[in-house]
């Protein structure tokens, strides 16, 4: 029995080490992590990943909109990312007479591609570890307010003298809680265009129910193209502009895919946090979460009401109902995945290792009560955490009016640092409201109001609780904001901002919408926040001094840095998994499992009519095989927020997939990555050449691409 246990956890041991996860620097990849890669199939080299002075990888791969992964695909500039990072410019373009996110839009011209004058993508051209430069003058220094000062400053001089050129900029970020900094070298380009995407009963299909889920159908899918000036460096919109020529874009390989195939994703994932302690991963499952799931899931069961039962309500609240259960669903599947995985105890017992090597060397004295001070600092942290989430997910995310009152806020405060300030701060939220009221209606937004503030109310720590609102009737004040408040239409709300900053201020401080939102918003600046931040510090510095330590602890462990938004590499393969006793999943799915799913006329699983007559007739053209059309399939790739519309590519560095989720059960990777039960959700590319070729009949932007690996 023992030698079958020892077996066991062996080969779990090199399970692991050979899908261990990771999001790796591209510049940074070391004899280590080419070995693993090597692998697990891959062909390539590391120069064909990143190279500084050769085409390599790195130079198809963009930064989409600041939140978004997407990657170029001719050398026309053409961009693919996904359906859910485009949905606010499909959106913006849509009406009722043009309903494109209903019924797809496809540009069959360059003329008619649409532009968007507030997306921007960034290209990394260079990459350097700048750790010595940034640190210089703090070696030895205890003060962490003088040293951060020192690391500032080092850090301006940095931006200002490295070399670049002009239409280049710097970006410089924090890597292992501050124990490395790296410098980025971007270009950034403003002219992007529309240029396709399927309907949402395509590109969302599935929705709300089928997100964070496998089983997946999703072509969640759109292409844009960059523009440049004549000399192919980045401008603003014009009609004199022609479409970007990239140093590389990625071939589309027609050549599917198979169970362990190697799978690399190239993206700018968002936010992780893989060294936590134990604490931390307890409060954030069982106690942040719960309070931020409830809060959305009352919100979303509103808005879902009016969306059902009006097309137009539907059509403005879109995109901001897919944010907010985006992160509902997320925040459910993390906790899951955290009690399934016995991801706390785990990390209690890693702790327990980490502590005995502590004691066992001198030289890590210094680090004997770390988490004894963690443990101290959680505790004290928590309702004040508590009280940040309620004032977020109420004050700013899930109530518009409040939103609203609370752009308003910030442009009361820069009144006070002269009118210049004032017109300039004005001429900025007027610019952000058009925005915003282009796509509100308040009789969506009230019942919200009422529920969450009740909830607020209620549920907020005692000690943050604005006085004003204790006993509050919350149908009285709801129905007496709106029915009295300019911030309900946007014509009340540009008259309640006209005039000089004392006239404005003046009027806004008799306005009851207003003066709630000033309530709460002074509450959360002068009480919450300050308590946050500085409890926050003092975890992100022993956070940083834990990071160093486990470091020193595990000199044979191989570290990757915490997702930053930065350009990263996660590697792996195509791989089905287990979420649960007997159940073991296919890695991938086919466009039969769209047919089984369809429900006529559904919000979620309607299916459109062409699709249907392709699919009974089998009409794949050179993208289906053996009488099939592959949709989706899954990987052990690391990925998080940030790395939807991340290209997965093959061992040879062909384009094979399009990532856009994770599976539910794995979620909880942004804090514990668990190869097991980890899987990131990908189109299939054929997929999507599929839609784009025999379902939109697109055939001029198959023709822009290089097609590799084209079945005979």
């Amino acid at each position: 029995m023992k030698i079958k246990l020892h077996l066991l956890l062996l080969l779990f041991a090199i399970q692991v080490s050979a899908q261990q996860g990771g999001m790796w620097v591209p510049s940074l990849l070391n004899g280590f992590n080419e070995k693993e890669m090597k692998s697990l199939g891959m062909k390539m080299s590391i120069s064909d990943i990143y190279d500084m002075n050769n085409s390599s990888l790195k130079d198809a791969i963009a930064h989409f909109g600041g939140g978004c992964t997407s990657e170029v695909i001719s050398k026309e500039g053409l961009l693919l990312t996904n359906h859910h990072c485009g949905f606010g410019e499909i959106q913006q373009h849509s009406s009722i007479e043009n309903d494109y996110l209903q019924d797809g839009f496809w540009a069959m011209t360059r003329d008619e591609e649409l532009s968007n004058p507030d997306l921007e993508v960034s290209f990394i051209k260079r990459i350097e570890d700048v750790t010595a430069d940034v640190m210089k003058g703090t070696e030895g220094m205890a003060d962490s307010k003088t040293k951060s000062e020192i690391i500032s400053k080092n850090m301006e001089s940095l931006r200002n003298s490295f070399s670049k050129e002009e239409w280049q900029t710097i970006e410089i970020k924090s890597f292992f809680e501050g124990n490395q900094y790296i410098l980025f070298v971007k270009e950034t380009f403003k002219d992007v265009r529309l240029v396709g995407a399927p309907p949402s009963s395509i590109g969302k299909f599935g929705s709300d129910t089928d997100n964070w889920v496998w089983p997946r159908h999703t072509g969640d899918f759109a292409l844009f193209r960059i523009y440049a000036d004549k000399n192919n460096r980045p401008a603003e919109y014009s009609t004199d502009n022609v479409p970007y020529q990239p140093k590389h874009h990625l071939p589309i390989s027609l050549g599917g895919v198979q169970e362990n195939d190697f799978t690399l994703i190239f993206g700018f994932p968002g936010r992780t946090n893989e060294y936590l302690p134990a604490v931390a991963i307890d409060q954030t499952a069982n106690v942040l979460n719960p309070v931020k799931i409830e809060i959305r899931e009352q919100a979303l069961k509103i808005v879902d009401n009016f969306m059902r039962n009006d097309r137009n309500i539907k059509l403005k609240y879109a995109s901001k109902y897919a944010s907010i259960a985006n992160y509902w669903k997320k925040w459910i599947g993390e906790s899951q995945g955290i009690e399934k995985s016995d991801a706390i105890n785990a990390r209690k017992q890693f702790e327990k290792q980490f502590l005995q090597r502590v004691n066992e060397n001198p030289e890590l004295a210094d680090y004997k009560n770390l988490l004894h001070d963690f443990n101290l600092l959680y505790a004290d942290i928590q309702n004040v955490s508590i009280a940040r989430d309620y004032w977020i997910e109420v004050a700013y995310w899930n109530v518009e009016l409040l939103n609203i009152s609370f752009n308003i806020y910030r442009l009361e405060n820069a009144a006070k640092n002269g009118e210049e300030a004032f017109e300039k701060a004005r001429a900025n939220t007027l610019k952000q409201f058009e925005g915003k009221y282009k796509n509100y209606l308040a009789k969506v937004d009230r019942p919200v109001f009422e529920k969450l503030l009740e909830l607020y109310v209620t549920k907020i720590p005692k000690k943050y609780l604005n006085a004003e609102l204790e006993g509050v009737n919350y149908k009285a004040l709801s129905d007496k904001i709106y029915a009295q408040s300019a911030l309900v239409s946007h014509e009340s709300v540009k008259e309640l901002l006209s005039g000089t900053s004392k006239e404005v201020i003046a009027k806004i401080n008799q306005d009851p919408g207003y003066q709630l939102g000033k309530i709460l918003s002074k509450q959360y600046f002068e009480v919450i926040n300050p308590d946050y931040r500085a409890l926050k510090k003092q975890i992100s510095n022993k956070q940083k001094q834990y990071m160093k330590a486990l470091m020193t602890a595990f000199p044979d462990k191989q570290f990757f840095p915490d997702a930053n938004s930065t350009l990263r590499v996660a590697y792996g393969q195509v791989k089905g998994y287990s979420p649960r006793d007997p159940i073991y999943y296919q890695p991938v799915t086919h466009l039969s499992g769209v047919m089984e799913k369809y429900v006529p006329g559904d919000y979620e699983f309607d299916v459109p009519k062409k699709l249907q007559k392709l699919y009974k007739e089998k009409d794949y053209g050179v993208y289906g095989y053996d009488g099939k059309m592959p949709v989706c399939f899954i990987g052990t790739n690391h990925t998080t927020g940030g790395n939807s519309g991340s290209p997965a590519i093959d061992a040879n560095g062909n384009l094979i997939g399009l990532n856009f989720d994770r599976v539910w059960e794995g979620t909880m990777s942004d804090m514990n990555f668990d190869p097991e039960i980890c899987r990131n959700i990908m189109v299939d590319i054929r997929y999507v050449m599929f839609i784009i070729d025999k379902y939109a009949g697109a055939t001029h932007l198959v023709k822009e691409m290089d097609l590799v690996n084209v079945p005979q």
